[in-house]
Formats: structure tokens, sequence, C-alpha cells
């Protein structure tokens, strides 16, 4: 039995018999982001009925697409117990650099070609992380800030710092793709777009592969005890390879999302946008220290943090209020879960 398998199971039994509301928050702590969740769309649904029309609904699903994908890599090396802030720096590389190449020299390239060529490049750049982690075995916060650095500094240094107003064919008719439409009560057409698929389906294999596979449970072994994991006989490099290569491929899918959502290619873009990434994670039930975790989880936190940056302006709080009240609930959800870990600890 892997060692993930084994601290599941200790939660289980420690949760009690019956379990109840304890014993279900004890084994799945998403559990709360699903109310915290609700009870802020009731109160702004209270304070702003204009909360539940379809507009409203389908930016909150679009800005969900971007944050969700860097966030799904993010939980990734979370559950690993490592930590990545290089994320949004790989996405600003790859997403203008392959948006330059394929205006000078292949404007007509699929967007499919575009996507995989994006993900390959990501997949580099995200394994030269897991590489260099596990190779000057120091913490992944170190080396990913200095790559971040490194990524975007070579970006704005070597490849340009223009705005590229005009995306190549087929990248801008991607872009413009909508699955559904609905028209506002002031005549306005509200889509939602088709890359919006991408995200669920990214989930179900994030899903997929940490509770379905050995990598998997490779991952959460590594996390919950590294040392617990190589005498198991899981390959701890090729691990750390993974996990920051899988979430390296998900940055730069999101960076071409981002820019097909836009319609512009700045390479500026997604500067400080990592903590709010994080901080989805988090809230989704992910501790920093590694071992747990969840996809629902993690797209449950998303769209909390999504959800009160679009929502403040609705019942007159300030937008600059925004990081007031993600901090707030990371505090929250820290304290919460460091008292749940506590009260569920094993009796030695």
């Amino acid at each position: 039995m892997s060692a993930a398998g084994s601290s599941h199971n200790q939660a289980a039994a420690n949760a009690g018999p019956g379990g109840g509301l304890s014993g279900l928050i004890a084994k799945r702590p998403e559990f709360v982001t699903l109310v915290l969740l609700m009870a802020i769309c009731i109160a702004v649904t209270i304070a702003n009925p204009a909360f539940l029309q379809p507009s409203t609904l389908i930016d909150i699903g679009r800005a969900s697409v971007v944050t969700g994908l860097f966030a799904l890599g993010v939980f990734v090396i979370l559950a690993a117990g490592g930590i990545d802030v290089s994320f949004t720096a790989i996405a600003a590389l790859t997403m203008y650099s392959i948006t330059l190449l394929v205006q000078k020299y292949a404007p007509d390239l699929s967007i499919v070609v575009v996507f995989a060529i994006a993900i390959a490049g990501g997949v580099f750049l995200g394994v030269v992380n897991g590489f260099l982690v596990y190779t000057l075995r120091v913490p992944s916060l170190i080396v990913t800030i200095g790559t971040q650095y490194f990524f975007r500094g070579g970006l704005l240094a070597f490849i340009g710092t223009t705005w590229i107003m005009e995306l190549p064919g087929e990248m801008a008719t991607f872009g413009r793709l909508s699955l559904l439409e609905f028209e506002t009560a002031n005549g306005a057409i509200v889509s939602l777009p088709v890359y919006f698929l991408i995200l669920p389906v990214v989930a179900v294999l994030t899903w997929w592969i940490m509770r379905r596979t050995l990598m998997g449970r490779a991952i959460f072994s590594l996390g919950g005890n590294p040392e617990v994991t190589a005498r198991l006989g899981y390959n701890v490099k090729i691990v750390h390879l993974f996990v920051f290569g899988y979430a390296g491929a998900l940055a730069g899918l999101a960076g071409i999302v981002h820019i097909t959502a836009n319609r512009l290619a700045n390479p500026f873009d997604l500067v400080g946008t990592e903590i709010s990434v994080i901080a989805a994670v988090v809230l989704g039930g992910a501790r920093i220290t590694g071992g747990t975790g969840s996809v629902i989880g993690t797209m449950l936190g998303v769209l909390l943090v999504v959800v009160v940056d679009n929502v403040l302006v609705m019942v007159g709080i300030p937008s600059t209020w925004q990081r007031v009240f993600v901090g707030a609930f990371i505090l929250l959800a820290a304290a919460f879960f460091v008292t749940r870990q506590r009260k569920f600890k094993p009796a030695k």
C-alpha cells in the first residue's frame, strides 16, 4: 500500500465511527470551501440579484479558465511537497514566443499545432525546474523564484517587449468561437467561449493521474514523506521531473488560452497573479507541506477566488480590497486546517 493511501486511511480512521460533520471535514476539507463559496454567492445574490444573470456567470466561467489551468499545475506540485512561482513566466515566455514565430513564419498554422508547441515548450521549461530542484537539493521556492526572473528576463531582453495587437488567423478565430450565446437586457451579446472546455478536460485528466495511476500515488507519497517514498521504490527524480513538467505544460497551455481570449499578446501580462493561484489551491484544501489536496478542492478554490474578484464591485466594495479578502480567506483556511490536523492527530 502506498504512503498516500495509508495517510488517507489513517485520516478516515481518526475521524472515528459515524464521523458526522467533523469526520466529513476531516476526510473532505474542500467541503468547507464549498460552504464558504455558497455563502458568498447567497449573500451577493441577496445584495445584488444581478449576480445570477447569465452574463455574470459566463464572466466567472471565462475568468476561471486560465486561473484554473495554473492552479491544477500548482496543485500537482504542492501535492508532491514543492511549490512553484515560475508558472506565469513560463506562460508568458511560451505564449509570446510562439505567437511571434507563428506571425512571422506560419500565419496559417493550425491552432491544434500551436497548442501542441506551447505544451511542449512548457514541458521543457518545467522539466528544467524539476531538474534543478532535484539536482541542487534546495527548496523549490528558491529555484522557481530564480527561474521566474530568468524566464521573464530572457523574454523581455532577447525576444521582445512590443504588444502583438493582431494575432495570426487561426489563433484569432479560436478566441472568437463560442459554445453558448446570450442577449442581455440592453441588447449586448455575451458568449461562453469554446476554450472554456479546456479546463474541465484538463481537470478530469489531472484527477485521473492523481487518483488512478502509479505516478499519482508516488506524488502524494513524496509530499507525505520523501524518505519513505524512496524506500518504497519510487524514482524520486522522475516524480520531480513529472510534476514540474506537467505544471509547465499547463502553463504553456494557459498562455495560449490567455492571448486568444484577450486577442493580443502582451509580454508583461500575468505578472503578480501567482499569489491568487496558490491561494486558490490552498483554499481548496491542499497543504503547503504536501501530501494532500484534490482536483475538486482546487476547482472550488479557483471559483472562490474568481467569485471574490468579480463580485466585490457588484456589492459596492472597491476592487482594491480583493487582496484583503483573499488574504483573510487564506488565514482562516490555514487556521482551520491546522486546528483540524491537531484535532484528528492520532494519540501516541
